[in-house]
């Protein structure tokens, strides 16, 4: 199964990938729109870290032995036909299991808060909106 892996040595912390994960899952597909108009109602399934000079983007690692997947007390998390970790938001009970268990720090609440939100590597594209638009190909998107 394919997997997006961040190389900080090459990260910018420009925060191209929060901004294009936000645009790619919002109503619109508009930066401005989106950015403008639906901010609050979503939440990007990448960030940034940066510590001193280092900076790197967070996001679902779709764990082959994956702890959300066992934490979720609802079955809302579980593997999609293509083999990655995807939230069920309609399964979902909000008892924030997943976000306890997840070793990249990488599932977060919706936008609501009321249930859980985590990368679904940009599910109807042949690449993640992050990774596509990374300007200095800190992401990459490979098998592994």
């Amino acid at each position: 199964m394919k997997r997006i892996f961040a190389r900080e040595e090459y990260c910018l912390a420009c925060r191209l990938c929060e901004i294009h994960c936000i645009v790619k899952h919002s109503k619109s597909k508009r930066v401005v729109s989106a950015m403008r108009d639906e901010k609050d109602t979503l939440v990007q399934s990448v960030r940034v870290e940066e510590q001193g000079r280092s900076s790197f983007a967070v996001q679902c690692r779709h764990c082959k032995d994956a702890p959300c997947i066992d934490a979720c007390i609802a079955g809302a998390m579980a593997r999609d036909p293509g083999g990655a970790v995807a939230c069920n938001s309609d399964r979902c009970v909000g008892c924030w299991s997943c976000i306890m268990v997840c070793p990249a720090g990488a599932i977060t609440k919706s936008a609501t808060g009321k249930v859980a939100s985590k990368c679904d590597l940009c599910a109807d594209s042949a690449v993640p909106a992050c990774v596509e638009n990374c300007p200095n190909e800190a992401l990459i998107y490979e098998e592994g």
